[in-house]
């Protein structure tokens, strides 16, 4: 019996929409979907293990990854610090049949777009911009002048929207979450 290649999904949106927090839940209701683990060059937040929310790497590991072409995607988030997708680790769940969900912001959407055009793109947005703004100062993780610029991009971000095959509101986790894994047509039950 030969597998075959599972389609991947891409989950994006504006910051502090809760990308995170429906990934985790994800993780932890639906194992059989694979996450890919990003790196990126930023210190960790409090809370956060490596491996398990990201691989922390300093610019000159970065640097190498992306002359390597080891990455699926790679960006510049808030004009500050890089994130991007390992290659290698999506290429073997894809191939192994399991179905495999990225959560990146919307400039690493778009190069997955070019890269591999045959991706379920969802975008999950915020019931409102009030109750972004509302979740980003509650998570009390950036400063008033990163809260600032974070709001800035994720007002470009929010008119990326009808960029993607389909829209989830995050108005209730558990509800966001079963709809995207819907959507990726993951069997459950």
């Amino acid at each position: 019996m030969t597998t075959t290649p599972a389609r991947l999904t891409v989950l994006a949106g504006p910051t502090a929409v809760g990308k995170g927090t429906v990934s985790a839940d994800v993780r932890a209701r639906y194992p059989q979907v694979w996450l890919s683990v990003s790196v990126t060059t930023r210190p960790p937040r409090p809370g956060e293990v490596e491996g398990v929310h990201y691989h922390f790497v300093p610019p000159d590991e970065f640097d190498r990854m992306v002359a390597a072409g080891e990455l699926l995607e790679w960006a510049v988030v808030h004009g500050r610090n890089r994130y991007g997708t390992p290659r290698g680790p999506v290429e073997a769940q894809l191939a192994s049949g399991r179905p495999a969900l990225l959560e990146i912001d919307l400039q690493g959407a778009r190069q997955v777009r070019d890269s591999m055009p045959d991706a379920r793109f969802v975008f999950l947005a915020p019931p409102s911009f009030d109750e972004l703004v509302r979740r980003l100062v509650g998570r009390g993780t950036e400063d008033a002048e990163e809260r600032e610029r974070r709001l800035a991009t994720a007002r470009v971000e929010l008119a990326a929207e009808p960029e993607f095959d389909h829209v989830i509101v995050n108005d209730d986790v558990h509800r966001a979450t079963d709809e995207l894994v819907q959507v990726m047509g993951v069997v459950t039950g």
